[in-house]
């Protein structure tokens, strides 16, 4: 799969924060430049995320490049030996051995770089984020906006009576809350 001569300098770097956060948006520039820089680039995205395309990964901003929407994270590992780069949106999305899988392909030298949820809708870690937060090169926690009060956004309120852990939202499901105003709703 891998040549035995590549290079290994590989990293993991992560992207993490709420939704509407940019943090596609973020994921989306690394690749471009990845490949402006004639870096072979893999894209990888969860099979069940079909909000805005099936094959694309879509900021909500609308900016997109083109993926592969797979199943499970072992799927990477089918990578092709030129990939320099890997992006994985939706990390939050794959169960934890995605975890392996990224330890796997940063350590025979590729920049894998992740983007997803850090927390779900009630404000606790969320699937393998965690984890790739605590074996990364580097993280990078962005913020949205509160629709509250306007400070810095680090929780996903869902908005609809649905309990499941994942439901795929968008405004009408989903809005960027504070720490004291996410707190002031779950109070209610």
């Amino acid at each position: 799969m891998f040549s035995e001569n590549y290079k290994k300098t590989g990293c993991i770097e992560v992207i993490c924060g709420s939704m509407f956060s940019g943090k596609t948006e973020e994921l989306i520039r690394r690749l471009r430049r990845a490949r402006f820089a004639n870096q072979e680039v893999a894209i990888y995205k969860p099979a069940t995320d079909s909000r805005y395309s099936e094959v694309d990964v879509v900021s909500h901003d609308a900016n997109s490049i083109t993926a592969l929407p797979i199943n499970s994270p072992a799927e990477m590992l089918e990578t092709g030996v030129g990939v320099k780069v890997i992006g994985i949106d939706e990390a939050q999305f794959f169960d934890n051995s995605l975890v392996d899988v990224v330890k796997f392909l940063a350590g025979r030298g590729l920049r894998v770089i992740v983007a997803g949820l850090d927390m779900d809708y009630l404000g606790n870690p969320f699937g393998p984020m965690p984890s790739l937060m605590a074996i990364a090169d580097d993280v990078q926690k962005v913020h949205a906006i509160c629709v509250k009060c306007g400070n810095l956004a680090l929780h996903s309120h869902r908005l609809s009576k649905e309990q499941g852990l994942v439901v795929l939202g968008e405004k009408d499901i989903y809005e960027p809350l504070c720490r004291d105003c996410f707190n002031k709703v779950r109070k209610r």
